[in-house]
Order: C-alpha cells, then structure tokens, then sequence
C-alpha cells in the first residue's frame, strides 16, 4: 500500500485530531550533494528528507510529536494521539491563544512535489574536472563540497490554513594548498548552480595563495579588520536570533532598557545600516508566512501560517523593530514584527567590492571568516570565536602579507557601533551559523579596534 503525499498526510492527522487546536507541518525535499578531495571526486549522493509533525493544543497547553521518513495512516494517528497525550502532562502555555484565521489557501497547494532535477550539480561536476587539471598545472590541490537542498513546506491548522513554500539553495566550499603556505578557502551560495564558475573561485584561491607566501607575525592587540560578508553573517544571524522582543523587555539582553523597556528608537550603528527581512526578496525568497514546530523567544505555535511580510529592524542606523510573537506584541503593544526566515543587511549606497575597501586601507587586516563561535553572555551579545581560512595583513592599500589566526571576543553590536564603512551587500552564507539564518546578503564591514586576544594554531 502507498503511503500518503503531504497534503493527504495533513488532511489524516486533522481528521484525527481530538484536541481544541491543530497543526500539522510537513517538510519534503531531497538534499544533493559532491565531495572532492586531491583534486578527485570522492563522494555524491542524495538523501530525500521527509519530515511530519504535529502540534497539538488541549486546554491551553501544548504537545508536539515529529516523525522522520513516510509514514502510512496509524502512524500519522498514533502522531496525533501523541501530541495530544504530552499537551494533557504539559503546563500551560504563557502565550496561549486562537490559531491565526486562515487566509486563501497557497494557489498550488495539490501540486505535487517537483522531483529535483538530477543533473542540478552536473554542470559543477565538468567544471571541476577543468578546474583540478587547473590546479594539477600549478601544483595545487583542491579540496571541497557541495550542497543543493530543494524543500517543500506544507502546513495545515484546524481553524483551515492550507499554506505550501517550495524553495531551494545552494553552497560551495573550495580550499586549495600548494605546499608553500597554509590552505587557503573561498565560498559562493547559489539557487541551482548555473551562476557557479569554478574558474572564478580558483581565481580568488590564486591570489590568496600568493597572499601566503609572505608571513607576517603580529602580536594580539586591536586592529582595523575588513570583515567580510560571510563573517558579518555569522554575526548579524546571532543578533536576529537573540531579538525577542519579550526577552528584551524582561531585561535579558542586549536590546534592553531598564523599567521593562527596550532599545527600540535608540543608534545602535555608528554608519547608515539598514537590517530587513523580506520573504519575497529575489534570490533569497523564504515562506511567506510562519511555520514553527515548537515555540521559542522569538516564535510560537499558535502564530501558525501567520502572513509575513517586510520588516524593518534596523533603518538607517537606528534599531527600529524586535521580533514578535502574537503574545508578545499584545502584551507590549507594540506592532506584530513576526520572524522571517531571511536577513539582508545593507548601507549608503555606492558601497564598494572587497577590492574597493582593501584600496582605501592605510594598515589593517582582511579576514576570510569566523569560526567556532560561542555566546559569552547574552544581556551584552558577547561572543567568542577564531578567525579562520586565512588573515592577511593590508598595507597602503595592498595585502603584503598573511598573518596567523586569532581568537577574537566582541559584540556584533558593539561591532557596528564601531563600523565606519559599508561595501556591497552580496548573497553569502555563514561559515559558522550558516543554518540559523540560511538566506542572507550581507557587505564587507571596516571595522577599527576589533579586539583580537590571542594567536591560535587554527587555520
């Protein structure tokens, strides 16, 4: 016997729901993947992902079971049976409320999933085959990876939400040695890798090898850092994820204010930055409306299939919205800022390339991207981490050298207080954080005094 599509899925876990409230959240997808390492393919593959889960309110309270892989009709039942039995042993929830009204169904709700294309990444394949006789001519060698995820979202509530986001994404990873200097990394994000060109991300290893060849020791200390934008999206993810507004309010973190109030209103960026969402923004496209399987500071169960839109939450340099769930927004009255699955962080307009900012730097150090990091403490954004994949130190306008790898401790919001210039917002993804916030653009950051504490063997 076949087992049930997703949306058929959805209608069986609502018709057997006992509970005051319901919603079930389907995830279907495939993940592609290439692996290459001595210049060789070493490994590829795919992996469907099917993902049910139910939550159910009884009471005010809330229970939520999810189930991996295709299920058949008793265990999508014994799923919703579940959820229900841990709602009953649950406490009540603080923010307990109707589901939202349901808008228009999605135009394309009883499409079927698409099947991703399985040529996505043979394009990729034919141009690392050029690319590692490339780098076989100049004694390099290439290691790496490649991802492309395609997924559909479909929820369902009982108050009659039927809401379905198909989307996808890409990213590669490219690291080169050639034996005389340390290894030496660059990245690109993609929707279907047709954008892609192997030869120009060997173009940049190129010259950070030559960057290489020259080591410079310097002692930890503070120094003006190009942070670039794969850096500044592991930092803008932590301070997006950390905005609840009720925390904010309750004095939690760095966005509060004494009395029960927030920053909202205040400079927070010593240069024009804008920080927005937008679901509909091109090439970075998230749902249009919320999806949470279990509730957090910065979501809840019962906003579910709520309409997003655009959000503000830094204009100009000033913080001007937190995110909220339904409960929070009433409880403050404030507007509803709900979470949206994308971030994009932009300055003045004109602002240059990586090229453009190395130019205008008397001495500094260009970072490549940051790594392992961890919160330090959350009412002032503190974080620690290293700097990874290379350090490179820029002297009248020009890298004369590369530097070893630091461990750093600042606040992303410390950090733009700091900032005095902005190059070109690009797509990226984070080095660290990349699955917080997987749709981002960020630009390069001139950051003066980053506190760099202490040399570490990482590279």
């Amino acid at each position: 016997m076949s087992t049930p599509g997703p949306q058929e899925t959805i209608e069986m876990a609502l018709a057997a729901a006992r509970g005051d409230a319901t919603v079930v959240i389907v995830e279907s997808g495939v993940d592609r993947y290439l692996r290459w390492a001595d210049s060789a393919l070493v490994a590829a593959g795919d992996a469907d992902e099917y993902r049910v889960s139910v939550v159910s309110v009884v009471g005010g309270r809330v229970g939520a079971v999810s189930v991996s892989g295709r299920v058949g009709r008793a265990e999508i039942v014994d799923a919703v049976d579940g959820a229900e039995a841990v709602a009953r042993q649950a406490p009540p929830a603080p923010d307990a409320r109707p589901l939202p009204e349901p808008g228009a169904a999605s135009p394309h709700w009883d499409d079927p999933v698409r099947p991703l294309a399985s040529g996505v990444l043979a394009g990729l394949v034919e141009q690392l085959s050029t690319g590692f006789a490339r780098a076989d001519r100049h004694g390099q060698v290439l290691h790496g990876y490649a991802e492309h995820r395609a997924r559909t979202t479909f929820l369902g509530t009982s108050t009659g939400a039927r809401l379905r986001h198909d989307g996808s994404a890409g990213h590669l990873e490219f690291t080169a040695r050639d034996g005389r200097g340390a290894p030496v990394w660059t990245s690109a994000v993609t929707d279907d890798f047709t954008d892609v060109s192997v030869a120009g991300l060997q173009d940049d290893l190129d010259r950070r090898l030559r960057w290489e060849r020259r080591r410079v020791d310097l002692p930890p200390g503070r120094y003006e850092c190009l942070v670039p934008p794969s850096a500044v999206a592991d930092l803008m993810n932590y301070a997006y994820t950390t905005a609840g507004a009720g925390a904010a309010a309750q004095g939690r973190t760095a966005y509060s204010r004494a009395g029960g109030r927030t920053r909202i209103g205040e400079t927070i960026a010593g240069v024009p930055l804008t920080l927005r969402s937008d679901p509909r923004a091109e090439g970075l496209r998230c749902a249009p409306f919320l999806v949470a399987a279990a509730s957090s500071g910065a979501r809840s169960v019962f906003d579910n299939g709520l309409p997003l839109g655009p959000t503000r939450w830094w204009e100009q340099g000033r913080l001007r919205s937190l995110v909220h769930t339904r409960h929070s927004a009433e409880e403050l009255g404030m507007p509803l800022t709900p979470l949206v699955e994308n971030l994009i962080l932009e300055g003045p307009p004109g602002g240059g390339a990586e090229a453009d900012l190395i130019a205008r730097t008397r001495r500094g150090l260009l970072l490549t991207s940051l790594w392992y990091i961890r919160e330090v403490d959350l009412a002032t954004m503190a974080l620690t981490g290293v700097t990874r994949d290379g350090v490179y130190l820029v002297e009248d306008g020009e890298v004369v050298g590369a530097v070893h790898n630091f461990r750093f401790n600042d606040s992303p919001l410390a950090m733009v207080r700091r900032a005095t210039e902005v190059g070109r917002t690009v797509p990226t993804r984070a080095r660290d954080w990349g699955d917080a916030v997987a749709h981002v653009a960020m630009p390069m950051l001139r950051v003066p005094d980053f506190p760099l504490t202490a040399t570490t063997g990482a590279v």
